[in-house]
């Protein structure tokens, strides 16, 4: 009989080693969950949550906001997150824009080591896997509120491991955590959904496990036919808890009306097809080709709930850009497992006595990158964090026209128009103005007013832009410099330009 050889323990040095490699792969994960509070929602967001803390807790029935749309019956479906935000923004005064970005980076991170804990591997490879993970969602993390949306489907999947290796009544926290994740963003849809797969998955498999129980032995645990029941009883529940909101079922009409509005869906890009064109496409692609390579060399396990998983939240990622980060969330466990197999499996063919060695080189290339990497990235985030205006100077938003604007509120109109993308800046540092538009506001029509298909006819300075700007009364603009409304204006006699830098004009229509 053979009797394989047995792998000599690891090394003092080697273990040194793993320990520094641990260490810059945790350096790794704070520089890329860190990120400036540079997302365009991000400024509507905290005003509203600070809005929502001086009215003593009142949310507005309408949009208290914009000038153009200020009868629409406003759901705002991240109320509770806006409220957290605000209150970590104040409680830290000057620093509250750094305790936001803490916040935010605390969430993405959670978010993957929750989705992290079932994976079948040692530490080292766990956080590869997140950094790895990390890397790719980089252009979608950030002042994000939508990280939260992550968390929460990391926590259903973590209690749907636990639940089917014994944990059974913790099928019981998935309505509490649904009323909880209803009110703090709209992405509850999508735990929603993950949770109906994993139920028809598993309820597929029990149809035919009698005719494939002596042909496939599955290695992953399923849920057993005497919870079943349980569980469709909780997805049901948890279903109906996220009516338990400020504002019922109307919230869920809101999030339907969204998602089912094609216009605002082939404009924005996050909500667009996935594509491999610029950085953020090729990213995915690089990750997708590497773990299609692990997989064909170091996975041989037959997981059907773990393949619709993946299957599905791929689909959903190749459906629109912003479902990239739930696959992402999906997949980290098996990132790890596979990272694990394929280090094992190499380790194997360098001599015990070299494999510290190894070790502390790929820790040196993994320093040396970091390093180049970082850049002056750790600034930026303090600047951003603690001297905001500042900062913003570095950046393509239009601080430097807001403080004309405060300096000369006397010469300017009272109904903006501004860029779409400046909208939730601006009531962040001008909360006293009436905006045009913001990222609220793509799929909010009202008879004749469909104010994002308008918006988007005035920005590219198309005849009809003129009769727009009347028909929202538009008495001066706040506008990207060169833009083609910005052209349009200024060769408009019935319009003068007040103030110009080098991102944008700010115009005024003559009396």
């Amino acid at each position: 009989m053979r009797v394989d050889p047995i792998p000599a323990p690891p090394s003092r040095h080697e273990h040194s080693s793993t320990h520094a490699l641990d260490i810059l792969f945790v350096f790794f994960i704070v520089n890329l969950s860190m990120q400036p509070p540079v997302e365009p929602d991000f400024g509507w967001h905290l005003r509203a949550g600070l809005d929502f803390l001086d009215q003593g807790g009142r949310l507005p029935t309408h949009d208290p906001y914009s000038h153009t749309m200020a009868d629409w019956p406003w759901v705002e479906h991240a109320w509770l997150a806006d409220a957290m935000l605000a209150v970590l923004y104040r409680a830290f005064g000057t620093a509250g824009s750094l305790a936001v970005m803490l916040w935010f980076a605390a969430v993405a991170v959670a978010a993957l080591l929750i989705g992290a804990t079932p994976a079948r591997a040692s530490r080292t490879p766990r956080l590869a896997a997140i950094v790895a993970s990390l890397w790719v969602a980089l252009p979608f993390l950030g002042a994000r509120t939508q990280l939260v949306s992550l968390a929460g489907i990391a926590l259903v999947l973590w209690l749907y491991h636990r639940i089917v290796r014994g944990r059974t009544a913790f099928i019981w926290l998935y309505p509490p955590l649904f009323c909880l994740w209803a009110n703090l963003h709209g992405g509850f849809t999508a735990g929603l959904a993950i949770l109906g797969v994993i139920l028809a998955a598993s309820m597929m498999l029990r149809l035919a496990g009698m005719r494939w129980a002596s042909l496939i032995q599955f290695h992953e645990p399923l849920l057993p036919d005497t919870q079943l029941t349980s569980f469709a009883a909780s997805v049901l529940l948890s279903c109906g808890a996220t009516v338990v909101n400020p504002y019922g079922w109307r919230l869920h009409r809101e999030i339907y009306q969204s998602l089912s509005d094609r216009f605002m869906l082939e404009q924005l890009r996050e909500w667009q097809p996935l594509s491999f064109e610029g950085w953020a496409g090729t990213a995915f692609l690089l990750y997708l080709i590497v773990v299609t390579v692990l997989a064909f060399l170091w996975y041989r396990r037959v997981e059907p709930i773990r393949w619709t998983l993946l299957t599905v939240s791929l689909v959903w990622a190749f459906w629109h850009w912003r479902n990239v980060t739930i696959f992402l969330v999906v997949a980290v466990p098996l990132v790890a497992e596979l990272l694990q197999a394929g280090s094992t499996s190499l380790a194997q063919l360098i001599p015990p006595a070299r494999r510290g060695a190894v070790v502390l080189v790929l820790t040196f290339m993994t320093g040396l990158v970091l390093v180049l990497l970082d850049g002056d990235h750790l600034e930026r985030l303090v600047s951003a964090g603690t001297e905001p205006e500042k900062f913003f100077r570095q950046t393509e938003y239009p601080i430097e026209a807001i403080a004309w604007v405060k300096a000369n509120r006397d010469q300017v109109g009272r109904r903006l128009y501004n860029d779409y993308g400046y909208g939730g800046f601006l009531l962040w540092w001008m909360p006293e103005e009436k905006i045009f538009i913001d990222g609220r506001m793509p799929a909010w029509r009202i008879g004749d007013r469909a104010i994002f298909s308008d918006y988007m006819t005035i920005s590219t300075g198309a005849p009809e832009a003129h009769g727009l700007l009347e028909k929202y009364r538009v008495d001066w603009g706040l506008i990207q410099r060169d833009s083609p409304l910005a052209v349009m204006l200024a060769g408009d006699p019935a319009w003068r330009q007040l103030y110009r830098d080098g991102k944008v004009v700010i115009v005024r229509r003559n009396q």
